[in-house]
């Protein structure tokens, strides 16, 4: 009753209520409890003279109102008086210009229990990465949208063929049986250019799931259905850029609310330039502000009301769908201040949370300067928890193709490459992948040959770090068309739409050679997934002979997200020992080499077929071979 009378009341003061019409209220809601201050961006004609603003019920209050520099915009600071007791409720705003008034509602909300301190994505995760467009069409009738300039065209490489989050929720059970634990799906907002939009990397709404996909609400019934399917869900996020078809872009709140040069720039992509002390200041300003392509303006995140724009944009998402992770697109072309704090403003609603930074730089210690908490020379942190392993992903894929290897190519790259883990703060930490993307398959790469194939995914199933594996790979799925660009490479998986001639998610329906790898892969990332030593196990191994690569995980790393966990809750192996042979001969193993950890004699199983193995005993590896071998405790 007390809150009907101050709301009538209200209104009986308010004065002479305005004609003007409110546009766009963003975040368009908000919780009770939070730790992040609320900034709320209102837009609508000429609204920047209604300066005077008050909440009509007790609980939050306005702190300050600030205008852009456009008149269509007022950003209102909005606090809780008495933090924590606040009720949920819908709150009445009334806006004065001294004479006029007009008055929105506004739904704060009580949060889920336990929210602030969800768990994340870890190094016990298996992550399985899809397109949403190429993956499974589940609703056709939304193929093609009224206010979507894009419309659908399955024929054309680098249209939009369909998928949606329909077709993703189909198939959960096929992602979870696969043995892996969460999915990272490119971009689902709205992604409105006329051309190109498949991809979402381009936002026009920042607060909407795309309508090609499907709606908000079928978004977080997407996230509950993978939480029932034990799998975690990652958004991929923008900050760096939005799209030209962004609602904004007709009528920004700034002049500098994204980067504007007298004419078109383009990033140089240069960025060396961030951590480089020789670098040119100009270098590393067109690196950060240039645009990434002219379809996709800079933002200017260092101007602090986009700073906090972003921070609240995210933090809504987790808490509105209950998503368990974010992966950040092109972090390092972010001014790297203000991007970190952003991961810090995450952070501090979620202590949790892990947040994936995509910092494609090919050598270690170019990834290592994005790494949070990394001890940089110049003191810069980025606060960043998760990188993506670019380097051993092209180590990799340059040494599997090597029948006869120069010095330092072949395995010796990637025990190479892996001896520079001395320069990451948390190796066992970081995202390894055989391709995603922005690449060409690792099909690609190797031919299509299954041997090397398994060699991949031994490697990527056991290394330390987080695994990813890209839709399809799974299956040894080659490009369609690697002369077409991206378009020809994110391929469309068979049997995601009705009518296709092939459908693979049907195991019946797979060649010997499809089948061959999924089972691989199935039977490793299952095996993972109960597997505490391969999951946060230390890790040695040791120098290639005849371009044989082996190592040993064992142990465990304390991890702040995982804790220092010694063993597995589906098997209790103490050590696996792993060893691919890139040669193509038969390759015996010298036992005595290990004995540091495996002692003579020891019974082992190996993890894909179940024969026994016993160190020191002659075990041959075929050429292009694996030997994945658990060694119980004596």
């Amino acid at each position: 009753m007390k809150r009907f009378l101050l709301y009538i009341l209200g209104f009986l003061f308010a004065g002479n209520m305005s004609a003007m019409k409110i546009d766009r209220i963003e975040p368009p809601c908000w919780w009770t409890g939070m730790k992040t201050p609320l900034q709320l961006l209102v837009k609508g004609d000429g609204i920047s003279s209604f300066d005077n603003v008050r909440v009509i019920e007790d609980g939050i209050v306005v702190t300050g109102v600030s205008k852009g520099d456009s008149p269509d915009y007022l950003f209102i600071f909005v606090e809780e008086t008495n933090p924590g007791k606040t009720l949920p409720g819908k709150y009445n705003f009334v806006l004065s210009d001294g004479k006029d008034s007009l008055s929105f509602r506004y739904d704060l909300l009580q949060r889920r229990k336990g929210s602030m301190d969800r768990e994340s994505f870890t190094n016990a995760d298996a992550i399985y990465l899809l397109m949403p467009d190429r993956f499974s069409n589940g609703d056709p009738s939304n193929d093609s949208v009224d206010g979507c300039l894009e419309k659908a065209d399955r024929h054309d490489p680098n249209g939009r063929h369909g998928g949606d989050l329909t077709g993703m929720i189909n198939h959960l059970d096929y992602i979870a049986s696969l043995g892996a634990t969460a999915i990272w799906s490119t971009p689902l907002l709205e992604d409105n250019e006329p051309e190109g939009t498949y991809h979402g990397y381009a936002c026009s709404d920042y607060y909407k799931i795309d309508p090609r996909y499907g709606s908000n609400d079928l978004y977080r019934t997407f996230v509950a259905y993978a939480h029932d399917k034990h799998l975690k869900v990652i958004m991929d996020v923008v900050t760096n850029h939005c799209g030209t078809a962004h609602w904004w872009m007709k009528d920004m709140p700034f002049s500098d609310w994204i980067h504007v040069f007298d004419k078109f720039t383009r990033s140089n992509y240069v960025l060396t330039s961030s951590y480089d002390p020789h670098a040119s200041e100009k270098d590393a300003e067109i690196c950060t502000d240039g645009w990434f392509d002219t379809s996709m303006p800079d933002m200017a995140v260092e101007n602090p009301y986009v700073l906090q724009y972003f921070t609240q944009v995210f933090i809504w998402w987790i808490e509105w769908a209950d998503i368990d992770g974010l992966r950040v697109d092109t972090f390092p072309y972010n001014d790297k201040y203000a991007i970190a704090q952003w991961c810090a403003n995450i952070r501090r609603e979620y202590p949790h949370i892990s947040i994936m930074g995509e910092c494609w730089l090919n050598d270690t210690g170019g990834i290592a300067y994005w790494e949070g908490g990394h001890h940089n020379k110049d003191g810069y942190n980025s606060n960043l928890p998760v990188i993506m392993d670019f380097p051993l992903m092209i180590a990799v894929r340059n040494s599997i193709n090597k029948s006869t290897p120069g010095w330092g190519e072949g395995a010796s790259n990637i025990y190479n490459t892996l001896a520079m883990d001395y320069m990451l703060e948390r190796p066992q930490d970081i995202l390894i992948m055989l391709s995603n993307h922005d690449t060409e398959r690792f099909a690609d790469i190797v031919n299509g040959d299954v041997r090397k194939m398994k060699i991949g995914f031994a490697l990527l199933g056991t290394m330390r770090g987080i695994p990813q594996m890209y839709y399809g790979e799974e299956l040894g799925l080659q490009s369609a068309a690697l002369d077409k660009g991206d378009g020809g490479k994110r391929i469309d998986f068979p049997g995601g739409w009705s009518g296709d001639s092939l459908n693979l998610f049907d195991p019946l329906q797979r060649n010997p050679e499809e089948a061959s790898v999924y089972d691989f892969v199935s039977k490793l990332f299952n095996y993972r997934k109960g597997s505490r030593v391969l999951q946060s196990g230390k890790m040695m191994h040791f120098n290639p002979v005849d371009n044989v690569y082996s190592y040993i995980r064992y142990g465990s790393v304390n991890n702040s997200a995982s804790g220092d966990i010694h063993s597995a809750g589906g098997n209790h192996a103490s050590e696996v020992f792993v060893a691919v042979n890139l040669s193509r001969k038969n390759r015996i193993l010298d036992w005595s080499r290990y004995d540091e950890i495996i002692k003579p004699g020891r019974a082992g199983k190996n993890i894909i077929n179940g024969n026994k193995v016993v160190s020191g005993e002659n075990t041959v590896i075929k050429p292009l071979g694996v030997l994945i071998a658990e060694f119980s405790e004596d």
